[in-house]
């Protein structure tokens, strides 16, 4: 296990500075500057900017200064808002796309294996065709579209919910709903092709004959092997949904990273830029890391490392 972990994080180390070196170079590869809109006639006003946000050094060292901000977590201040550091705007914005994020995947997992669960067992029957029709659907609509039409129909016809920013329990529902149906609709299809599979094994045949409850055969022996895809996929759905907040909390105007991000392309602020792309490329690393471990967890006939220490 100390093995694997040692890899694990060397990996995750590399990964980080190639994200983090890809973002650094194309940034700077972009013509003009983004101090243009603050050109001045004062060539020293000019000149002390450039020298404040070190663009005045060659781009090898501005790559090596941005280094060790990374290295220290300490990304500097922004350069459209003065007043603000990078991190400032991390510690402010975070927590709300953490909070909208982590909602979705548990709305996405649940009702995801519930939908698989029912149209497996149910198999070629209208639940069954129900559940995938509804998967096809949220597989097949943009969550930005998805979550125009939920604006629309349950916040502007029926004034059911809210439309916009973040302010109590009631404002969540609209957003989590157009992230999670997608995710939602690749795990109920995943779980129900794995049941389907696990419910025709000689082991759920022999529970079954030893008299065990369906209720028990389905969730201690069936659904434990029928998630190992499930958690497979589980990283890179994650991957997708934090990022999908970005497009989400802008049309919902929640005061997440989305925000921030968005703003800070528009405004070719480059420290926010590179310091929220880093940030969440570390975290979404780190959450691929204990998705491995998770999925050596479940079955334990998978080996965190080879027996021949390759």
């Amino acid at each position: 296990m100390a093995k694997y972990i040692l890899k694990r994080f060397a990996l995750m180390v590399v990964t980080v500075l190639i994200i983090a070196t890809l973002t650094f170079f194309l940034m700077n590869l972009l013509p003009g500057s983004p101090l243009n809109e603050e050109r001045s006639t004062n060539e020293a006003v000019q000149q002390n900017l450039e020298a404040h946000f070190n663009l005045d050094e060659p781009l090898i060292v501005q790559y090596v200064l941005y280094l060790k901000s990374i290295a220290t977590f300490d990304f500097g201040p922004s350069i459209k808002q003065p007043t603000e550091t990078v991190n400032s705007l991390l510690s402010r914005g975070f927590p709300i796309s953490a909070e909208l994020g982590i909602w979705t995947i548990l709305t996405a997992v649940i009702s995801g294996i519930a939908l698989g669960v029912f149209a497996a067992l149910k198999h070629n029957g209208l639940i069954d065709y129900i559940a995938m029709t509804v998967a096809v659907l949220g597989i097949s609509v943009p969550n930005f579209v998805l979550a125009t039409l939920l604006i629309q129909e349950l916040a502007v016809n029926l004034d059911i919910f809210p439309a916009a920013t973040w302010s109590s329990p009631a404002h969540m529902v609209l957003p989590i709903l157009a992230l999670a149906t997608g995710p939602m609709a690749i795990i109920a299809r995943l779980t129900r092709s794995s049941m389907l599979e696990t419910l025709t094994q000689d082991y759920i045949k022999t529970a079954r004959a030893k008299g065990l409850s369906p209720v028990k055969v389905i969730i201690k022996h069936a659904l434990r092997n029928a998630l190992m895809p499930v958690v497979t996929i589980l990283g890179t759905l994650m991957a997708g949904i934090l990022t999908g907040t970005f497009v989400i909390e802008k049309i919902f105007a929640i005061p997440g990273m989305g925000k921030y991000f968005v703003e800070s392309i528009n405004q070719r602020d480059y420290p926010v830029i590179m310091g929220t792309t880093v940030f969440y490329s570390v975290f979404l690393v780190f959450m691929l890391f204990l998705v491995d471990i998770a999925y050596g967890l479940l079955d334990p006939r998978i080996k965190l490392h080879d027996e021949g220490g390759g």
